[in-house]
């Protein structure tokens, strides 16, 4: 089988090529620089460019329109504290709070969480909880899902998408008068979190009908008093809030509010220019949402196509800001598609449906294709044939902008199709459901992804609340079409300073997938991180999970294995020729797990490469080939 191989020295020596000095060969792009491309075509290809954090998630400068005269002084005086009513109808009584126009969102709930309500449980993450023994409470501990779902009242569109308005109604009702019974205006705890609060505003905007249109009158005045008094409370606060969704969700929510709510015109005029603002913040210059997070760009998606229904309910037309930056939002989430339609596994999430993301882009009306060659989102694509790649080659999210932070840098996934061949874990973010949310952490960690890990630590510090510490700082990428005509691939070689501070190496990771999609071929190289290297042995260990169903069998001289997916495709793995600085470096077959989209978790098989390597670097070489 090492016939398969091209020969292991030379492409070591290509992916060298300059001497072995680092992140010291390349200097750091200034802002000033940010705009020019990272990935360049083979030809005029230059060294690879070193991408920061504060570069790599370039804030988008987005630029709210200038207003009229007129609105300039409404803007003013409204910030001044002078009430709505003033400035729309001066010299009237103000009239009285109501839900102006019907909102009809494209965006649809799940049917199958929405049926559960109806049969008197919530469904989360494939868990159920009973309504009746659910403490609505901000102080009550609840999973984070659940709580999510409870305190921003996202299930309001998977009731609606259950039946018919009417029979929805009462259970709309029912959990509303029971959140509103310990839930004042304003409290603390998860319920007013800033993007709980958002969410919910707009929910209870956009879904009026099923709690506005029943019977109860004293529910009816209680709910449109909790609207605005939460309208208010989330307008003084939203600025403070920091970057990021829970900012654009409270300026969002603002700006529907303004646009559906008697004496709206100067709120809208206010949180419409402040949204634009937030948007630039939350959205890097590729369309990326700076969490680098999947589920984020979907809310973000969702969020947005909500906001420009209340525009269309309103009479009024979206600002051209906020509808070019939907349509960039788009082309960094299908770059995450596997062949089956559904996302991979990254930043803590599970495979999101084939059947949640195409909702998703259908309710935007956007035809578009996936972002191959981002420039700050990270997640590069390649595709031959049936098989795609995806490759995490950019760094970790900045702090303020991190949800469920994973240390992933240089991991990947391999889909076949509809088979996943190589995953990474996911599912952290789905901790406490059907995930124990003791191994929540674990899930983060460096060797819960299809990458390679030192000594068991992680690249990035894993901290507790989804956030991330000290590791990453600089990724170097680049990317190069191999080959012509039809039988050109794609080669990507990328690398991490992750490992530098504590062990004195940089991660490389060169990845290459022929024209016909049936190898990608494979090197993880290790280079000090400064001329002078330390001295002494190191352990590592290169980590392939497998996708679910995928039987792994390991030949006799336990240097390759065998992939055999569920639908028979097969795939053989091997590694390449021996490494001089590495001691019996060994592949074996270890247990693991993977995470679905409905946050269920599969025990699966993981191949890993470990052995020992000199501290002044080593290289390893592997290659997946398609059989048959």
């Amino acid at each position: 089988m090492e016939s398969l191989f091209d020969d292991p020295e030379a492409r070591a020596r290509e992916a060298t090529d300059g001497g072995t000095e680092g992140t010291d060969r390349h200097p750091a792009l200034t802002l000033e620089q940010r705009d020019e491309p990272l990935v360049e075509r083979e030809g005029d290809a230059p060294p690879a460019e070193p991408v920061e954090p504060s570069r790599a998630l370039a804030l988008t400068d987005v630029i709210a329109p200038r207003a009229r005269p007129g609105e300039a002084l409404i803007r003013l005086a409204y910030r001044m504290g002078v009430p709505g009513h003033a400035l729309t109808t001066p010299f009237r009584r103000p009239a009285p709070t109501r839900v102006l126009v019907t909102v009809e969102t494209p965006n649809v709930g799940d049917r199958a969480a929405g049926v559960a309500l109806r049969a008197g449980h919530f469904l989360v993450h494939g868990v159920k909880q009973p309504i009746a023994q659910l403490d609505f409470d901000s102080s009550a501990r609840l999973g984070s899902g659940l709580e999510r779902a409870v305190h921003s009242f996202s299930w309001l569109a998977d009731l609606a998408a259950s039946a018919p308005r009417e029979e929805c109604i009462p259970v709309a009702e029912r959990i509303t008068r029971g959140w509103l019974d310990v839930n004042p205006v304003p409290a603390k705890g998860p319920a007013w979190d800033i993007e709980h609060a958002s969410l919910r505003l707009m929910a209870w905007l956009i879904h009026a009908p099923l709690v506005l249109a029943g019977r109860d009158k004293t529910l009816k005045s209680r709910l449109l008093e909790a609207i605005e008094d939460t309208a208010e409370w989330i307008e003084a606060r939203a600025a403070r809030s920091g970057a990021g969704l829970a900012q654009v969700a409270g300026w969002a929510a603002v700006t529907a509010a303004g646009l559906l709510l008697p004496h709206g015109r100067p709120r809208l005029l206010c949180a419409e220019a402040a949204l634009i603002r937030s948007l630039g913040d939350l959205v890097a210059e590729d369309g990326g949402v700076l969490a680098r997070c999947p589920a984020a760009q979907m809310e973000s998606i969702r969020l947005l196509t909500d906001l420009i229904a209340c525009y269309e309910a309103a009479g009024r037309e979206a600002p051209d800001a906020i509808m070019i930056m939907r349509e960039l939002l788009v082309p960094p989430l299908l770059a995450l598609h596997h062949g089956d339609g559904a996302l991979g596994n990254w930043q803590g999430q599970g495979a999101v449906s084939a059947d949640r993301v195409a909702a998703v882009i259908e309710a935007t009306g956007i035809r578009t294709r996936p972002l191959n060659e981002p420039q700050h989102w990270g997640f590069q694509r390649m595709r031959s044939g049936e098989t795609i790649v995806q490759f995490d080659a950019g760094p970790p999210p900045l702090a303020r902008h991190t949800r469920c932070g994973a240390a992933s840098t240089l991991a990947f996934e391999m889909s076949d199709g509809p088979a996943r061949i190589i995953v990474n874990c996911g599912g952290a973010a789905m901790a406490g459901g059907q995930v124990p949310a003791r191994i929540g952490q674990g899930l983060r960690a460096s060797a819960a992804h299809s990458t390679l890990v030192l000594d068991n630590a992680n690249s990035t510090a894993v901290l507790l609340h989804g956030k991330l510490g000290r590791g990453v700082e600089t990724v170097e990428v680049e990317r190069r079409t191999i080959g012509e005509g039809a039988r050109a691939g794609t080669r990507i070689e990328a690398s991490h300073d992750g490992y530098a501070a504590r062990f004195g190496l940089i991660h490389r990771r060169v990845l290459s997938l022929g024209g016909d999609g049936t190898d990608l071929v494979g090197e993880d190289i290790l280079l000090p991180a400064s001329r002078r290297g330390r001295q002494g042995k190191i352990g590592f260990a290169i980590r392939f999970h497998l996708g679910r169903g995928v039987e792994a069998h390991l030949s006799g001289d336990r240097r390759g294995a065998s992939l055999l997916a569920p639908d028979g495709r097969l795939w053989q793995f091997r590694l390449g020729g021996g490494d001089d600085d590495a001691d019996e470096t060994q592949l074996s077959s270890e247990d693991s797990l993977w995470v679905d989209g409905e946050g269920r978790p599969h025990m699966t098989e993981q191949l890993v490469i470990e052995g020992l390597t000199s501290r002044g670097g080593g290289r390893f070489s592997w290659l997946l080939k398609k059989m048959g």
